[in-house]
C-alpha cells in the first residue's frame, strides 16, 4: 500500500506533507515557536531561490547543448583519463552550496555520467581556490601543495572505490 502511494505521489511530496504536518502540530502547541520556524523557513527560501534558479539554468543549458554522446565522451563510461581530469577540475571550480549541485549531477548521471566521476567531483569540492591564499598564509605553500595533491589523489582513489563498490550493488525491488 505504501509503495503504491509513494509511486503515485512521489517521495519528495510525502516528505513535504510530513514536514507540513509537524509544523502544524508545532503551531498548535507553541504558536510563537511555530511562527518563528515559518519565518526562518521563508528567510531560507529567499536565500536559496536564486541558487535554485541558477542550477535550473545550468540544467537547462546542459539539456540544450549536451546530449548523451557528448556526456559519454567527457564523463561517461568511455571517457578514460579525460573524465577524471574533467571531474577533478569541475569539482575544484564549482562554487555554492553542495546541495544545489545534486540536481545537476543527477541529470548528468541520467545522461551517462559515471558514479566514480560524481564521487571525484564531490570530493574535490573541498579544494577552494578563493581560500588557497589564506591557507598559504597560515600553513605555508609547501603544506598547501602537498595537501591539495593528496586531496586530488584520494579523490581518484575514492572514485575508484565507488566504482568497485557499485559493481556489487543489488537492484532495489
Amino acid at each position: 500500500m505504501t509503495n503504491r502511494i509513494s509511486e503515485k505521489i512521489g517521495g519528495g511530496w510525502i516528505f513535504f506533507i510530513i514536514v507540513a504536518i509537524f509544523y502544524l502540530i508545532l503551531l498548535s502547541f507553541n504558536f510563537p515557536l511555530g511562527k518563528d520556524a515559518f519565518i526562518k523557513f521563508f528567510e531560507l527560501l529567499q536565500k536559496i531561490i536564486p541558487v535554485f534558479i541558477l542550477v535550473f539554468i545550468f540544467i537547462f543549458i546542459s539539456n540544450l547543448f549536451l546530449d548523451a554522446k557528448k556526456i559519454a565522451k567527457f564523463i561517461g563510461e568511455s571517457a578514460g583519463i579525460k573524465g577524471w581530469f574533467v571531474s577533478i577540475a569541475a569539482g575544484i571550480l564549482s562554487m555554492g552550496p553542495i546541495y544545489m549541485w545534486y540536481p545537476l549531477l543527477a541529470d548528468l548521471k541520467e545522461k551517462g555520467m559515471k558514479e566514480s566521476f560524481i564521487a571525484v567531483f564531490l570530493y574535490n569540492r573541498a579544494i577552494k581556490i578563493p581560500l588557497l591564499p589564506l591557507m598559504i598564509y597560515y600553513f605555508g605553500l609547501t603544506f598547501v601543495i602537498i595537501l591539495t595533491f593528496y586531496m586530488i589523489l584520494f579523490s581518484i582513489i575514492n572514485g575508484l572505490l565507488v566504482d568497485k563498490l557499485l559493481k556489487f550493488k543489488k537492484p532495489i525491488i
